[in-house]
């Protein structure tokens, strides 16, 4: 996969129905439209402030120089576009077919030359066709309305929306099933969250981008949790009917119309993309069961991971299912591959969208992984990279960095072993503020070059992460699912300032990182929660405390900081000093260096090894003057003067 900078653009001729007879070699470049009067119009027409695709729809023409003595154009341009297709015309030297499309529609096609079935040789844009060839790929433009602007995804801010959990705009789609209020469907939908986006929440806040749990149908029924609970599939990843909206939380349009509506305001967004299994009601597992693994471990007793199946073999996490409802997908089988494939391409386009999150990575084949990239490569990523980030829950560190490869697999990951870290080191205060120095050193450039990792503290997987900044925190480790405290006993918002300023330094050192650092909803104001279900309340929307609102507040200036320097977001990290309750690093980009101070303890500490001289601290606007020591639970972000 190249740059947006790099990558190889296809141009086809379009012509407005109105009439404009132009046209053009695939990859040849403009050429004049002659004396059109209404294309003259539309050209000479002033830009409105949002490009509102007025030509919608018009016509393409793709031309073919070659031999043959019959040429017939086939794709997914109509619905017997791959089985009858559109006989080409001699014109000159060249074949043509001209056929009606959409404005931004992608046309995949191949040429039939004389039987013989053949990408395009004119056109150097292509895809996997999924049986070991190429498609031939165009996108019309039927008004050459501007792009929005380019996101270089080391540039990302990620704040993370459980839907149903995130704000209820249409309560005539609340349909709970009536389980514990905890495990059932709440009422958030994508009307909640579009208004949130033009109420202007998120730019408030300092994120670019949301990402949004799996939207797509779920199964009706409840399931029984491992902990004797009765869940329902408000989380997204019971999926039934994979070419369906989840009616619970609204529809297909609505949910085109946020994401639209966050790309009015500069929020890129990414969909939770769940393809390891489908829910035992699922239509395509009634269908076709052979595209599934059997729930049996060949020795005797089920493949339910934990169960009968290992969650970590490398051969048992491939077929095990994650639940006896949940039927893991065999993408050995190549049909079930190039179906999944194909469904999840369909929604990138459909959509909009513009990068997915996918869930339980080590759990499928990795044909699945470079099938996909290689057909957003070629059909989706036009404009800009469209991001993947994985998840591994592991602190395997190669095992991680195995599915990381921007060119045929995964753009990042989920640090999960840095979050340990921070976690460990920074909120529960073991070890040494020299040990997360170190790990850092290793971690900045573990993943390799072009890796564009995910940063995080918190998620949807484990308990919120006020609890572990607590004076006392209340969990063991970093790897404490919370489920103990998942239904009773529940973690409630401290009163003390002292958990919210030491998570506010733990996230100084993620906004201050490479990488894209994620927010899950609520962290910004420390929501307390257990372990699942008790870590995905609904989003607290009223009656803050202040050191909520303060942390909130601390979260924007960490983000504005991070906007105003290229250092934070793509510079290399130097190591200036250390100690057990302080870090000190340099973070140095062309034109560009700031020096960072973390104190994670509860009292004024000696800033290690920073030179002497006079500094603004650019989250306060503060002026200090070295050497000095750095307030308890604090973090500084200088600028030397």
């Amino acid at each position: 996969m190249t740059s947006p900078g790099m990558r190889l653009f296809v141009v086809v001729a379009v012509a407005l129905l109105a009439g404009c007879p132009a046209t053009q070699d695939p990859g040849s470049g403009p050429i004049d439209a002659g004396p059109d009067a209404a294309l003259d119009a539309a050209i000479d027409a002033p830009e409105p402030p949002l490009c509102d695709h007025a030509v919608p729809t018009c016509t393409t023409t793709i031309r073919y120089r070659g031999p043959g003595a019959m040429v017939v154009l086939r794709g997914d341009f109509a619905a017997d576009g791959w089985t009858a297709g559109v006989p080409m015309t001699r014109v000159g030297d060249a074949w043509e077919a001209t056929i009606p499309a959409n404005d931004q529609q992608v046309v995949v096609y191949k040429l039939v030359v004389d039987g013989t079935w053949q990408a395009d040789p004119g056109n150097p844009r292509t895809s996997p066709d999924g049986f070991g060839a190429r498609n031939s790929v165009v996108r019309v433009d039927c008004d050459h309305c501007p792009g929005r602007a380019t996101l270089d995804w080391r540039d990302a801010i990620l704040y993370f929306v459980m839907v149903d959990r995130f704000a209820n705009g249409d309560a005539t789609n609340d349909r709970p099933l009536g389980l514990e209020p905890p495990a059932d469907y709440q009422g958030g939908d994508f009307v909640g969250l579009r208004q949130k986006i033009e109420e202007g929440y998120f730019d408030q806040l300092g994120v670019n981008t949301l990402w949004l749990t799996s939207p797509l149908d779920n199964a009706d029924n409840r399931g029984a949790g491992s902990d004797g609970h009765d869940y329902s599939g408000y989380h997204g990843y019971w999926p039934r009917d994979l070419e369906q909206i989840e009616s619970r939380i609204g529809t297909e349009a609505e949910l085109k119309a946020t994401i639209d509506a966050a790309h009015r305001h500069d929020l890129n967004v990414i969909v939770d993309y769940a393809m390891n299994h489908v829910h035992a009601e699922s239509p395509t597992y009634a269908t076709h069961p052979d595209w599934f693994w059997p729930n049996a471990n060949g020795r005797g007793g089920n493949c339910v991971c934990g169960d009968g199946c290992n969650w970590d073999e490398p051969f048992d996490r491939k077929r095990c299912w994650f639940t006896s409802y949940l039927p893991d997908f065999d993408f050995r089988n190549d049909d079930a591959r190039r179906w999944s494939v194909a469904n999840a391409v369909a929604w990138a386009q459909k959509l909009g969208a513009d990068g997915f999150r996918l869930d339980a990575v080590k759990h499928i084949e990795d044909a699945w992984v470079t099938d996909l990239r290689g057909r957003l490569d070629g059909e989706v990523e036009w404009d800009q990279v469209f991001y993947l980030v994985g998840e591994t829950y592991t602190g395997e560190r190669d095992l991680i960095k195995y599915y990381v490869n921007p060119q045929t697999m995964l753009d990042g990951q989920f640090d999960f072993p840095m979050r340990a870290v921070i976690i460990d080191n920074l909120l529960r205060r073991q070890g040494s503020m020299t040990d997360v120095g170190n790990f850092l050193v290793g971690n900045d450039t573990y993943y390799g070059p072009g890796a564009v990792m995910s940063t995080f503290i918190g998620n949807h997987d484990v308990p919120r992460v006020i609890s572990f900044a607590d004076d006392n925190p209340q969990y063991g480790s970093a790897w404490d699912s919370g489920r103990d405290r998942a239904w009773t006993n529940l973690p409630q918002v401290p009163s003390s300032a002292r958990p919210f300023e030491r998570l506010a330094v733990a996230y100084a050192l993620l906004y201050t990182s490479p990488g894209v650092p994620l927010v899950y909803y609520g962290d910004e104001i420390g929501m307390a929660g257990g372990g699942d279900p008790d870590n995905r309340r609904f989003m607290q929307w009223s009656a803050t405390t202040s050191n909520q609102d303060g942390l909130r507040a601390q979260l924007s200036r960490l983000a504005q900081v991070r906007k105003d320097h290229v250092a934070l977001r793509r510079g290399a990290r130097t190591i200036v000093g250390s100690s057990a309750d302080v870090l000190v690093y340099e973070m140095r980009a062309p034109g560009d260096a700031l020096t960072v101070a973390l104190n994670r303890s509860d009292a004024a500490q000696p800033v290690p090894n920073l030179a002497p001289g006079s500094y603004d601290d650019l989250l306060t606007g503060e002026r200090v003057t070295a050497p000095f020591s750095i307030p308890a639970r604090r973090a500084l972000v200088l600028i030397a003067r």
